[in-house]
């Protein structure tokens, strides 16, 4: 049987919580208001390159998810926007222990938003910068996911 490769329907835990995605490369968000959020993300086996360090495109993952988070934190739930450009720099190699993202919304003009992260070891020594630019998209609402709050209520739109 081949694999489902979508379009999928799918359960979130609420509006800033992991998608699957997310939960597969273990993040877990620290905190998300205001504008900021703070993520973090094991260094696993499987996150390992072909010299041993902690593979870039899972840095890069942690680093957009981050500010997805704090962009999350400052729009309506449900509002349905993506990353449209990001720019990294990556400053020295993990080679060990849990990673941390701290991100920012740096500007908000109409539908598209701005912001930057940055991930850092267990050090606290940053070892990349990245910012990214979003847009909220025309049809603003976010359809096939269902979003569950504190109360075991749901909300979203499945069609």
């Amino acid at each position: 049987m081949a694999p489902l490769t979508g379009p999928h329907q799918f359960g979130m835990e609420g509006w800033i919580s992991c998608a699957p995605f997310e939960r597969l490369l273990n993040m877990e968000i620290v905190e998300a208001s205001d504008g900021r959020a703070t993520l973090t993300m094991p260094f696993l086996i499987d996150f390992a390159q072909g010299g041993g360090l902690m593979h870039g495109g899972a840095l890069v993952s942690l680093a957009d998810t981050a500010v997805v988070m704090a962009i999350k934190s400052i729009v309506p739930p449900q509002t349905h926007f993506a990353t449209i450009s990001l720019q990294t720099k990556f400053l020295y190699p993990v080679k060990k222990g849990v990673v941390t993202a701290k991100a920012r919304v740096t500007s908000q003009e109409g539908r598209t938003l701005q912001g930057q992260a940055t991930v850092y070891d267990e050090a606290e020594k940053a070892v990349l910068e990245f910012s990214s630019t979003f847009k909220i998209a025309k049809d603003t609402r976010i359809k096939k996911i269902i979003y569950h709050d504190s109360s075991g209520s749901s909300t979203g739109d499945t069609g």
